[in-house]
């Protein structure tokens, strides 16, 4: 394990694998580095590339600031770009997407690509007072240091049953989520305060994207393809592309390979 600083201070966990140009992977929320897919996918990917994993902060051996900002993650991206040697590709899964699309509109030719899977944007307006509503009881819950409960609340607003939840809470891996809780609000300022895809900034984006979602999402939540979509046709140089047969728990054996093709042609 390593560590970068960022600008504002803050200490930036990584570790590095392979050899060849830099890839960073950025998780989505709960995870980090030794929890999530991210450490198989940097396996399937080291053979082409020099890849970096880190916690973002906040999370696992990253410290954290007083203070939050969108712009420090980005900040915390850059640094670890410094780090690979001045530029690299990104990929992003869910709310981590919505982050490196930040990066990629805001570190101009530090990002050589960018590859996103199902950033969560939505831009049904029936949507918009769920969100509002879901961003509310979570600073409540945080405010209160009722990670548990925020962590319900969370698994509670993606779709996961009542029952699957209270099963979650016995598991083992239950107090590694609590530890993380407080990072949930920076996965929900991300994706935005209305949760509305952001096709007029995403123009700004000038570096080849490929945006992914899910096949076997569209009968369950559309608005992912909908938003794959949507960032596809706004981002100039972008292509979309549908996985067939996953969720937004990408297989890493299915995304791998397409990473590779596109991060190297």
């Amino acid at each position: 394990m390593n560590t970068v600083t960022s600008k504002d201070g803050t200490k930036i966990a990584y570790e590095k694998q392979g050899t060849g140009p830099a890839v960073i992977l950025v998780d989505g929320a709960i995870c980090y580095r030794s929890f999530g897919p991210m450490s198989h996918l940097a396996e399937l990917l080291a053979p082409h590339f020099t890849v970096y994993t880190y916690d973002r902060r906040g999370r696992g051996e990253s410290s954290n600031s007083k203070l939050y900002a969108v712009e420090r993650e980005v900040e915390d991206i850059e640094a670890l770009i410094q780090k690979a040697g001045g530029e690299a590709f990104v990929y992003g899964i869910s709310s981590g997407a919505c982050l490196v699309l930040e990066a990629a509109m805001q570190l101009g030719d530090k990002i050589k690509k960018v590859a996103l899977y199902e950033p969560p944007y939505n831009s049904d307006k029936g949507s918009l007072a769920a969100w509002k509503e879901y961003r509310k009881q979570l600073a409540d819950l945080l405010a209160a240091d009722r990670r548990g409960d925020a962590v319900a609340l969370f698994m509670q607003f993606v779709g996961n049953p009542a029952d699957q939840i209270n099963g979650m809470r016995q598991a083992p891996m239950w107090p590694m989520f609590e530890a993380v809780a407080p990072t949930l609000a920076y996965d929900a300022a991300a994706t935005g305060e209305d949760r509305a895809v952001p096709v007029k900034r995403a123009a700004n984006v000038k570096v080849p994207a490929l945006v992914m979602d899910g096949g076997a999402n569209l009968a369950f939540i559309p608005f992912m393809h909908d938003t794959a979509t949507a960032l596809g046709k706004a981002i100039p140089h972008a292509q979309h592309r549908t996985l067939e047969g996953q969720t937004h728990d990408v297989n890493t054996e299915v995304l791998a390979p397409v990473l590779v093709e596109f991060f190297t042609r």
